[in-house]
């Protein structure tokens, strides 16, 4: 039986951790995850979904706020483990703790060398790609820089988002590491370095980033909703009130005119809208609020007008 120590913290680690302790090949000496935090308005502190499945299993479970140097590390070095197992677990280890055990390995949410950094699955949705996957590697001191061990892909739909393809990817990653580990341990895998001209970083997302640009092509904007929904979601300004857009729809209208979004008059030059957002919620104190201010067909004459000079 292989003894590791897991790392992780979100859902997506949650479903590898639970795919490591239904097999009966390995045992879980200890598990390693983000401090719980306050999240919410009402600022309510919550543990990791990772802690959350450690703590159901009676597993011991170490929370630094910084590895390196803690206390936390040095039990870490004194456990009989072989080796390490992380998945998305938010921070850097140091040589020090790699060195210390027979392998270390990662399971990432993207192709590498495409997407080192925090928000893999972000890009991918924003920037258009046709596919997604997760890689298993082999940890290095440097940013998602290990060797590859092995990869998977899965298609892209219109349909997905962050969530959907997390959630996904989150279940490719976990049935490749325990189709992998075993034939990797036993020496019978070569991992091959990343070529560098293709390293592509998917740092984490910006306030900035969530504002919604009309300028840009509606497949563009259509992507840039999918890939921010559900966190941190994409906003926009209409008569000064900020909307956070959830969901869109890209839509065919015949018609003679120009594609167009106008966010000042949505109604009135343009009858031809290929992106309809379609779930809103209103202002950054309203909560669970949706609106169907986006959700409609071709208006009539009276209420073009109406809306016409009630944006004006």
């Amino acid at each position: 039986m292989t003894k590791l120590i897991f790392m992780g913290t979100p859902d997506f680690s949650a479903t590898v951790l639970k795919g490591l302790l239904a097999d009966s090949r390995y045992e879980i000496l200890a598990v390693v995850t983000q401090p719980d935090r306050k999240v919410g308005r009402k600022k309510e502190i919550r543990m990791t979904p990772v802690k959350q499945v450690a703590l159901e299993h009676q597993l011991p479970v170490l929370q630094p706020e910084k590895l390196s140097g803690s206390p936390e590390m040095e039990t870490l070095l004194s456990l009989d483990a072989d080796g390490i197992v992380t998945a998305a677990f938010g921070q850097f280890l140091p040589t020090k703790l790699l060195e210390n055990f027979q392998f270390a390995v990662n399971v990432h949410a993207s192709l590498l060398p495409k997407y080192r950094g925090g928000a893999p699955i972000h890009y991918a949705l924003i920037n258009g790609d046709e596919e997604a996957g997760v890689t298993i590697m082999e940890m290095v001191k440097e940013m998602d820089a290990g060797d590859m061990i092995a990869a998977r892909s899965l298609p892209i739909l219109d349909e997905d988002n962050v969530g959907t393809l997390f959630e996904k990817l989150a279940v490719l990653g976990r049935d490749l590491l325990l189709d992998t580990l075993p034939a990797y341990l036993a020496g019978e895998i070569k991992p091959s370095p990343q070529d560098p001209s293709l390293v592509t970083f998917s740092p984490n997302i910006l306030p900035e980033e969530e504002v919604l640009d009309w300028t840009k092509t509606n497949r563009q904007v259509f992507n840039q909703i999918r890939g921010m929904n559900p966190w941190p979601v994409a906003h926009t300004l209409l008569n000064g009130q900020r909307f956070k857009v959830y969901e869109a729809e890209l839509r065919k209208w015949k018609s003679r005119r120009s594609d167009c979004f106008d966010q000042k008059r949505v109604a009135g030059r343009c009858r031809r809208r290929r992106i309809v957002p379609q779930s809103c919620a209103a202002g950054r104190k309203t909560k669970n609020v949706h609106h169907r201010l986006f959700e409609w067909r071709w208006p009539s004459i009276e209420s073009r007008r109406s809306l016409w000079k009630l944006n004006k």
